[in-house]
């Protein structure tokens, strides 16, 4: 079949059918509409990315790799992400430490949107992920449509869950002084670092399309 005539798949006949059971596969890379009856992975005619009606083990490595986010979690909060070595001597902040001096010295705001990025936002994807892998090996029809859209919201945060790291590196850049004062990355930006990366590929690893299909199958 053609790059041309994939792109043009009739849907007629199709209602009430599941993607799989028409022979339709989407492509995780280009994300083309596919058309093969062969269950065994095939290759997208216009990408060439392997084509796989359900990816391998999909909770098994998400939820492997949100284990290993929440337990860098702990780590990331309660260890220094910045030591600051200046004359009077040495100070070590954790995220929380810098968010109270924040809100001390006046700057609410940024106060408010360091705390929700760096501890909210990661520990609300923490929970979400183990929601959509639960109500997933449950194979659970619960809102399907509303798990899709928390999905798509995980993904999207992503990396921007990175604030205080970024701020780190911008400060340890900034610094010239050293002789006055050095600033450098602690523990606790590794570990933060980590659980970023490990929530983002804890949510690339799991197969979105299991959310439905306890629905299909009703």
């Amino acid at each position: 079949m053609s790059e041309q005539e994939y792109r043009h798949i009739p849907a007629t006949g199709l209602a009430g059918q599941t993607g799989a059971s028409a022979g339709l596969i989407t492509c995780d890379i280009c994300e083309a509409l596919c058309c093969t009856h062969d269950e065994a992975a095939t290759h997208c005619p216009i990408c060439g990315a392997a084509l796989h009606l359900r990816h391998k083990d999909s909770l098994t490595k998400s939820l492997a790799y949100l284990v290993a986010a929440t337990i860098l979690y702990i780590p990331a909060n309660l260890l220094p992400v910045m030591q600051t070595n200046t004359i009077f001597g040495t100070q070590d902040d954790t995220i929380m430490s810098g968010v109270l001096v924040l809100m001390y010295t006046g700057s609410w705001p940024l106060a408010l949107l360091v705390f929700f990025a760096s501890i909210v936002v990661p520990l609300l994807k923490l929970f979400s992920i183990s929601l959509l892998l639960y109500t997933c090996s449950k194979k659970s029809t619960w809102n399907p449509l509303q798990r899709t859209q928390l999905f798509r919201m995980i993904e999207a945060v992503g990396r921007w869950s990175m604030l205080d790291v970024y701020v780190v590196t911008v400060l340890v850049a900034l610094v010239q002084f050293k002789s006055l004062a050095a600033i450098h990355p602690g523990g606790g930006a590794l570990a933060f670092g980590a659980v970023v990366v490990l929530t983002m590929l804890s949510a690339q690893s799991f197969d979105s399309r299991l959310i439905w299909v306890a629905k299909t199958h009703e």
